[in-house]
This record gives C-alpha cells, structure tokens and sequence, in this order.
C-alpha cells in the first residue's frame, strides 16, 4: 500500500534568493552571447537582475511568519503576543536599492532611443526548447500561486477600485456556486485565477509582437521565456494589479496598426486602474495624423464606460461615497501630502516629494512631441520610461511595481530595428470607418428621400 504522502509530491517551492541565482544562471546559459562578450545584449540579460537584492532587502526586513508544525497546523501565539515590526532600516536600504535601479532602467530607456543599428543576436536554445522551457516555467509559477500562503503585507487590488469589484463580485459568484464554507477564501482564489490568466495573456502578447512585428518568432518566444524565469514574476504571480493593466498595454503594442483597437485597450486599462492613462502623450504623438483622432476617442470611450460601471455598482452596493473619499484622501498618488504608506517616503517631508513630481510631469508632456515622428521602438521605450518614473513619487511601495513596465523593458532587449515600424497612413478609400461612415451616411440619404409622385394616368 502506498503512503498517505508520496515521496514523488513532496516538493518544496525554492526561496527567494535560491529562485535568484539559479534563474541567474539559467539566463546565462539562454541568452548571454559568449561570442560578442562586450555587447549590449549581455549587460541588458546581466542588469535585468539588478532589482533583485532590493526585493531581498525588503523580504529580509520584514517579520518572519512562524513555520507550520508536522501536522501543518500553525502554532499559536500567545494572546499577549506583540507582532514583529520590520527594520525600518534594512526597509529603506531596500526601497533605496529599487529605486536606484529603476533608475538605471529608466536611463537605459532614454538611451534606447538612440541605438538604431540591432545586431540580430539568436538565444542559445532554439525555439521549441524555448517554448518547452517557457511552458514548464508557466507550471510552476501556477504552482508557486496555488500554494503560495497570502503575504500579509501586501495589499492586494489597492488603489484599483474596478479590480476590486471584479474579483469580489467573481470570488462572491464562486463561493455561491460552489456552495463552500466560510473559511473557503472564494477572493483569493478569484485574485489568483485572474493574475495567472494575466501573466499568460502577457507571456502569448509577446510571443505575437516577435513573431508579427519583430518578425523574429525566436526573438518573442525568448522574451516570454525571460518573462516567466525573472524573480519579479514569480514575487508577484498572484497579484492581479500589478499585472492586468500590462497585458492590456501589451495587447495595445500588438494591435498597434489598428488605432481603434489599441485605444480600447489602453483606455479600459487607464480605467481600471490610473497609471496606464500617463502613457497618453506618448500614444497621441505616436498616431499624430495617423489615427490619433480615432485612438483618443476610443480610449476616452472606454475609460468613461469602465469608470461609470465601476461607480455604479459601488453605489448599488453603498460604497461609492466611502472610495472616492478614500481615494481623494489617499497619500499614495499626492506629492504634497505627508505619505502614511510603506515606501521610501514614508514620514518624509512633502516638500523633498514635490520636486521629483514636477520633474516627472515634465517629462511625461515632453514625450508628446519629443521624439517626433516617433516609430513602434520610440513607444516601446518612451512608454516603459513613463512607467518607471511612477516609481519615484509614487508612496506606496514605490519601485515594487516592477510587472508594470518588465514586458515592455523585455521587449526593448529583444527588439530588432523598428525605424519601419509606424502607424500605417488612413487611406479614406480603404479605411474601414470612412467606408462604415459612407454607408450610414447613404443610408440616412435613402431613407430621409422623398418619392417621387406618380405619373397620372390617362
């Protein structure tokens, strides 16, 4: 008879700094090019990690939970007990760290603009070993969702009230359906289901970008590959908020011929959740007379829809006056209030904030006709420079939110030259909405026609 637990299931999820090196030296091994030592491919697949000691920093200042004892019950503390706080020091070391990289991200976004010439450099492995390997990693990080045990320090879906209702309404319809017991967390199944769909949709847009624009299925699949073997993917692979609105944005890059398409699936994006709404400038200018008329209408269409149905049922449900008045005293996104939350700034004057946001801003107006005409790598590295700089005002947990700009910055290593890659020009003739147009417009025409009177007859 076999045991109650096989020795075949008893697996262990590997820890944080263990999930560094060893995927470390598996990018290595996948895409360093041992051929061109000096490349700029190399030190990109070397400074991909650079954030990682930040996220370690910051694991290592906050309490250790109590091990689950043999049976897998947690021991109890004491009703007395005082919880851990964090080292407030070692924290700021940690958040200091992460945003030191991410300024050196935003740098390498800046400087992307200038290379042009991209040597064609293939990963290690050829492209079904890829796809093989990125479908094994997708395993495991559901693995790592499925038995990861809720952080209680991260705040999961805050700031973000349509995600919040999203996944309370669907984790409400599951605990109906399903008919479990209270203590059955429907929410944080929900949450989970909702981010791993995310991180697949994210892993399939980039595969299609290399494939369709790149024109280098390699090149795509390596980025998804890298994608799934990053530390960053795998801390935040139940976290449905830091990467929903990156597969929507992601999604709008692929569907970037087409301006309705990719206004839709930026604005529902800005609608679900604000910081997707900075790269705004970014896409006007980069459909400027080829569609950006078009684009803005379609996402300001979305965005309105998604925000009005998300302010409806909050006031079915009776909470709409409670977030607006959470959102609108919140800390997090205003630089001239005192933070509260964790983060760098946190307890710092409002006067050291206050500088860096009027920087940023500039910067984000600056990217509306800087560079001009701006091609598919311009709004690649445009757009991931706008989101890093996020991380420097922004009070809650900023540099944490590393899923919101890692695709973009995966596509950027990867890319070929895209100096060819432009909006296409709207042709009236062939143009799907003038030709919708002209057919309301004789369709109106016949119906508004009056009849012509009959002829007397003799």
């Amino acid at each position: 008879m076999f045991a109650s637990t096989s020795i075949f299931l008893d697996f262990n999820l590997p820890n944080a700094a263990t999930w560094f090196y060893l995927s470390l030296l598996l990018a290595v091994a996948l895409f360093f090019k041992f051929s061109r030592f000096l490349s700029v491919r190399n030190w990109d697949v070397l400074t991909l990690f650079l954030l990682v000691p930040g996220l370690l920093l910051r694991q290592e200042a906050m309490p250790t939970q109590l091990p689950p004892a043999e049976t897998g019950a947690v021991q109890a503390a004491p009703d007395d007990a005082v919880p851990e706080a964090p080292n407030p020091r070692l924290l700021w070391f940690g958040y200091l760290w992460l945003l030191c990289g991410s300024a050196y991200f935003m740098a390498r976004c800046l400087m992307d603009l200038a290379l042009v010439r991209r040597p064609a450099l293939s990963p290690n492995l050829n492209l079904g070993g890829m796809a093989w390997l990125a479908g094994a990693l997708f395993i495991c990080l559901v693995a790592v969702a499925v038995r990861r045990t809720e952080d209680p320090m991260e705040s999961v879906g805050k700031g973000s009230a349509a995600l919040d209702e999203l996944q309370k309404r669907a984790g409400a319809a599951v605990q109906h359906e399903t008919g479990d017991s209270p203590e059955f967390n429907a929410f944080k199944w929900v949450s989970c289901g909702l981010a791993i769909l995310c991180q697949l949709a994210v892993a399939v847009a980039l595969v299609y970008i290399g494939c369709r624009h790149f024109q280098d299925a390699p090149a795509g699949m390596a980025a998804a590959t890298f994608y799934l073997l990053l530390p960053y993917t795998a801390s935040n692979i139940g976290q449905v908020h830091h990467v929903w609105p990156t597969a929507l944005l992601l999604w709008a890059i692929a569907a970037y011929r087409l301006p309705t398409v990719s206004g839709l699936l930026v604005g529902l994006a800005a609608g679900s959740l604000f910081f997707p709404a900075l790269t705004l400038p970014v896409w006007i200018s980069f459909y400027w007379r080829r569609g950006a008329g078009r684009f803005l209408f379609a996402f300001l269409m979305a965005a309105v829809l998604c925000l009005s149905i998300t302010g409806l049922i909050l006031w079915m449900d009776g909470e709409l006056a409670h977030r607006l008045h959470r959102d609108l005293e919140s800390t997090d996104w205003q630089p001239w209030k005192v933070p509260a939350a964790e983060g760098i700034w946190t307890g710092v004057h409002w006067a050291y904030r206050i500088p860096i946001f009027i920087g940023y801003v500039a910067f984000v107006l600056t990217t509306a006709f800087w560079p001009r005409p701006k091609n598919l790598a311009h709004l690649i590295a445009l757009s991931a420079a706008v989101l890093i700089g996020i991380q420097f005002w922004f009070a809650d947990k900023g540099g944490l939110y590393v899923l919101w700009y890692l695709p973009l910055l995966l596509l950027l290593v990867f890319r070929p030259n895209l100096a060819d890659r432009q909006p296409l020009p709207i042709q009236p003739e062939t143009d799907w909405l003038h030709r919708l147009g002209r057919r309301a417009v004789r369709g109106v025409k016949r119906a508004l026609r009056v009849p012509e009177p009959l002829a007397p007859v003799r």
